[in-house]
């Protein structure tokens, strides 16, 4: 022990902030062990009396650095919604109006535009720019390659203070809160994809046709509904939102707050990456879904009142845990019919009812 040290009760340097921290004399004094497989104390037989620093193997805490290395490797394109609103606001009257080139707009706003060609035709076919392929006569189309869809994140920051944990925290201050839950399915690869929003408490589910999975239709869905009930209404029936971790999603401050004030409406968080069971309410109905089109099913020809004629069967299906009453009347009852009558819903007579493929006459 130094002279000086006023922590006399321990007898280990190591264990005196003073002398660990402050003293240019501490040296730390390692395990030859560990310099050689296997790296860690968990097989040494001087593993409980040894007063060396140790390391320990811990197979879940290792595994679960894995996956968010693993997760951190695979996102792909980051961009903020800044730097996606600087280049609308260039591309768009050059390209869409004056039907330029990328080439031609970018190397004349090469010291604006902050990205390469290549990542601007990528943010393109991402549907993140307001520039579309049908504003690209010329650009050339290859075969689409048989892989998984690679998943791109607009933002990572769009995760701070919305994950599954903070959604927890926020029922225990709100435990009389209203839960939706929010999902896409998917049909054919490439094609029309469904955005569907599920009302926890009556099992009321909507559902709307996109025909890109993108986060700017999603938003769309939100601020058409949010312009047919107003602020109020809106905040009644969407008080939280828990979705995945889909590219679809990635942009919650746009569907958080109004456009033109900037007041809050909603609240989203975020489930935990590859855990469906976190919102295995929403996951549940789909399968009343996909009764009538099942998985793989193409949703090209479908339209909106197609839509809603499904979801007018699915939630005039009567349920056990709703004490056998249906969606529809514990969804109206609560929000009002008026409500149910502008979100296109129709109840449907219980013996007319069906799941069947052959209500769409396709």
């Amino acid at each position: 022990m130094c002279s000086d040290c006023y922590q006399s009760r321990n007898r280990l340097c190591k264990n005196c902030i003073v002398c660990k921290n402050k003293c240019s004399k501490y040296l730390d004094e390692n395990c030859l062990k560990l310099n050689k497989p296997p790296y860690v104390c968990n097989g040494c037989e001087k593993l409980h009396h040894c007063t060396l620093t140790k390391h320990i193997y811990e197979g879940a805490y290792a595994f679960n650095e894995y996956k968010e290395v693993l997760s951190e490797s695979r996102s792909g394109v980051v961009i903020d919604q800044d730097e996606i609103n600087n280049l609308n606001n260039i591309l768009v009257p050059l390209i869409c109006e004056q039907n330029q080139s990328i080439h031609q707009a970018y190397i004349n706003n090469s010291n604006k535009i902050m990205h390469c060609e290549k990542k601007i035709y990528k943010l393109i076919d991402l549907g993140l720019l307001k520039v579309k392929n049908m504003y690209l006569p010329r650009k050339v189309r290859f075969r689409q390659r048989r892989k998984n869809q690679v998943i791109y994140k607009v933002d990572k920051k769009c995760l701070e203070n919305r994950r599954y944990e903070e959604f927890l925290n926020f029922l225990e201050e709100n435990p009389d809160t209203s839960i939706v839950q929010m999902d896409t399915v998917e049909g054919r690869k490439g094609g029309k994809v469904i955005l569907t929003i599920h009302f926890v408490q009556t099992s009321f589910m909507l559902a709307f046709i996109r025909n890109h999975n993108d986060s700017q239709s999603v938003i769309d869905i939100f601020n058409n509904i949010f312009m047919s009930f107003g602020i109020d209404k809106f905040k009644e029936l969407f008080p939280v939102i828990l979705t995945d971790n889909g590219s679809e999603f990635s942009n919650p401050t746009e569907i958080e707050c109004d456009i033109k004030t900037g007041e809050l409406r909603t609240n989203i968080f975020y489930c935990h990456p590859s855990s469906p069971y976190e919102k295995g309410s929403c996951e549940v109905n789909h399968q009343l879904f996909r009764r009538i089109l099942p998985k793989g099913e193409p949703f090209d020809n479908l339209f909106q009142d197609d839509i809603n004629l499904i979801m007018s069967h699915i939630n005039s299906y009567k349920r056990k845990k709703l004490n056998d009453k249906s969606p529809y009347l514990m969804f109206s009852t609560i929000y009002g019919k008026d409500t149910v009558d502008k979100l296109g819903i129709q109840e449907i007579e219980p013996n007319r009812v069906s799941l069947s493929k052959s209500i769409l006459k396709l």
